[in-house]
């Protein structure tokens, strides 16, 4: 019997959550014996090589490349999971929601306190640079999503507890020393 797939990526965020995955330690031996990876940062998978079961994902959504990035991975994963504040609420990205993006870029290539050697005054926009979105959004709000994983990051028992689950397709049980912040 061939194993479930998984899928992950890191879109607007930190990679925290993704830490948070190799914080189940040894039990990531367990994991591999449970499933494949394809696309993902864990194998270095850059591209989808077939469907895949459960898809991870963290981070929001600030610019083209993450929304693209998100549709591939709807379109190729059974269950969508956000991980993380980033993917279900945008975050600490989301921090620019209440600036408008022009002032934003002006702040980061024209007038910050760091901004040395543009004598120009250009803000760049060479087509190969994903254009950013009037704010980041979380990732609900572009595709579906399954389930969400709250935390940032969210605990390594949680992910792992919410991956065993699906994996096995049991009834996912996640109590409150779970996902508790306190």
């Amino acid at each position: 019997m061939s194993k479930p797939i998984v899928a992950t990526t890191s879109l607007a965020g930190c990679f925290g959550c993704h830490m948070s995955v190799l914080d189940i330690d040894e039990r990531i031996l367990e994991l591999i014996d449970l499933v494949d990876f394809d696309k993902s940062p864990v194998n270095d998978i850059k591209k989808f090589s077939r469907t895949c079961d459960i898809g991870l994902i963290e981070g929001g959504c600030c610019n083209s490349e993450n929304v693209h990035v998100l549709k591939d991975f709807r379109e190729h994963c059974k269950i969508l999971v956000s991980v993380g504040e980033c993917a279900i609420m945008g975050g600490l990205p989301a921090m620019r929601n209440g600036i408008p993006l022009r002032e934003c870029l002006e702040e980061a290539y024209l007038n910050g306190p760091t901004v040395q050697n543009n004598k120009l005054k250009l803000i760049p926009n060479d087509p190969e640079i994903p254009i950013l979105l009037d704010k980041v959004y979380p990732c609900h709000e572009i595709v579906k999503m399954d389930y969400h994983l709250p935390g940032c990051p969210p605990r390594a028992d949680l992910i792992w507890e919410a991956l065993i689950a699906l994996v096995t397709g049991g009834e996912m049980k996640l109590p409150y020393e779970v996902v508790k912040f306190d």
